[in-house]
């Protein structure tokens, strides 16, 4: 049906344009922004626009199989877009050369866009709530985390896998397993609080929202470029930006800034949280498109 197709267009739109906000908010601690390339010396705000143009047909299709499943059992919908999820890979690293630059979101943003496709089906409305898409995540991934229990069993682990194994971390299937609790929870409402001010610039907002994030997210990417204590160490940066003012003072906008120079000398990078930043943004744009 065409009415399918366009809703799917547009799911598509929104994942898309999470993951342009979500890199051109500047400045980021340690990630790619505007400003610089943060503790990577492979990508660039450039070569994240070449990803994220590449990835627009691969969040239609995973919306679609949302809209066409008809099971009972909903994890059988992650089954179906977990080839489609592999195909997005390679168009990203074809339009990247190589470079992994959204990985993480492709897994997060292709089932958020499949549960938001199940529930336009069911419902016939365009407006998500975030409830919604939350518990439709959970049906979807039920069980993804029991995964890493048989780690022991694999010869080649994946880079969560290894995570887990050393640190009992459960990543970004943790998150998505709980319908992305962390972004109910703590990015939704601050993002939701800061853009109900009147004249606040949503760049402003999106690093604001970030710096909660990273207090609250069990960062992958820190972790593995370091250890608990260097994660623990960003959670008390971000809690000293917020306590200074953040991006609303210019003690605040000063440390955040010392941050960044400082994360990038130390090979600091929470792309954890930054995905999660993306993923936060689109459910809002699920509950009102005209949020921004």
């Amino acid at each position: 049906m065409k009415s399918n197709c366009k809703f799917c267009q547009y799911i598509s739109e929104l994942a898309v344009k999470a993951m342009i906000y979500e890199v051109s908010a500047t400045p980021k601690p340690g990630l790619v922004d505007r400003n610089n390339s943060g503790a990577h010396n492979d990508m660039d705000f450039f070569t994240f626009m070449s990803s994220s143009a590449s990835l627009t047909y691969t969040f239609y299709e995973c919306a679609l199989e949302g809209v066409n499943f008809d099971r009972e059992d909903y994890r059988d919908l992650l089954k179906r877009i977990r080839p489609i999820g592999i195909k997005g890979e390679e168009k990203m690293f074809n339009a990247t050369r190589g470079v992994n630059t959204h990985k993480g979101l492709i897994f997060s943003l292709g089932i958020i866009a499949a549960a938001a496709g199940n529930i336009y089906k069911e419902t016939g409305r365009q407006v998500i709530s975030s409830e919604e898409i939350s518990m439709k995540i959970r049906k979807i991934t039920k069980g993804i985390t029991e995964e890493l229990k048989e780690i022991d069993r694999k010869e080649k682990l994946t880079y969560g896998e290894k995570l887990y194994k050393k640190y009992g971390t459960k990543g970004i299937r943790g998150e998505v397993e709980s319908g992305f609790a962390t972004v109910l929870k703590t990015g939704l409402p601050i993002l939701k609080r800061l853009t109900a001010k009147q004249d606040t610039h949503i760049n402003d907002i999106l690093v604001q929202t970030l710096l909660y994030l990273m207090i609250e997210t069990e960062d992958s990417n820190v972790l593995g470029r370091h250890n608990l204590d260097m994660l623990n160490y960003v959670k008390k940066s971000a809690r000293e930006a917020i306590r200074l003012g953040g991006m609303f003072s210019q003690s605040g906008k000063e440390y955040i800034y010392k941050m960044d120079k400082d994360f990038i000398e130390k090979n600091i990078s929470p792309g954890g949280s930054a995905d999660l930043l993306a993923v936060t943004f689109m459910i809002a744009l699920l509950e009102n498109p005209k949020i921004f």
